[in-house]
């Protein structure tokens, strides 16, 4: 069974940074391909950054791209995603997601996800 619990988030002031991360256990971590979704207040859920499995190669949303980095620790079956220069904008419950597509597809169609966390909330206060 897949299972992903995902931690990290939290109050920031504007500027600020967080690390979250997401363990995952239950399949073989070469297998799936891992992201990160958030979701805001009335908005729906969307794909903010994905890494592949295979090759390590990313994937971010333009709003994200040069203050958000993704990486993997396979050893530890952990994906980490670093957020920079928050905005208030970033403020979301973020949800990590597995699945068996190309980082491409699955970071901007969530119904290609086999497997989502619980979800963590990040508030980044102006």
């Amino acid at each position: 069974e897949v299972h992903l619990v995902d931690s990290g988030g939290g109050l920031v002031q504007a500027g600020g940074s967080l690390r979250l991360s997401c363990a995952v256990s239950g399949f073989t971590f070469d297998d799936y391909n891992i992201g990160w979704f958030r979701q805001a207040p009335g908005k729906e859920r969307e794909g903010v950054s994905c890494i592949s499995s295979s090759d390590g190669s990313t994937y971010y949303t333009d709003s994200v791209k040069g203050r958000f980095t993704i990486s993997s620790d396979n050893a530890k079956n952990t994906v980490l995603l670093q957020m920079n220069s928050l905005k208030p904008e970033d403020t979301a419950v973020y949800y990590c997601a597995a699945s068996t597509d190309y980082i491409d597809y699955f970071c901007t169609d969530m119904s290609l996800v086999d497997s989502w966390g619980k979800g963590t909330l990040v508030t980044v206060s102006s």
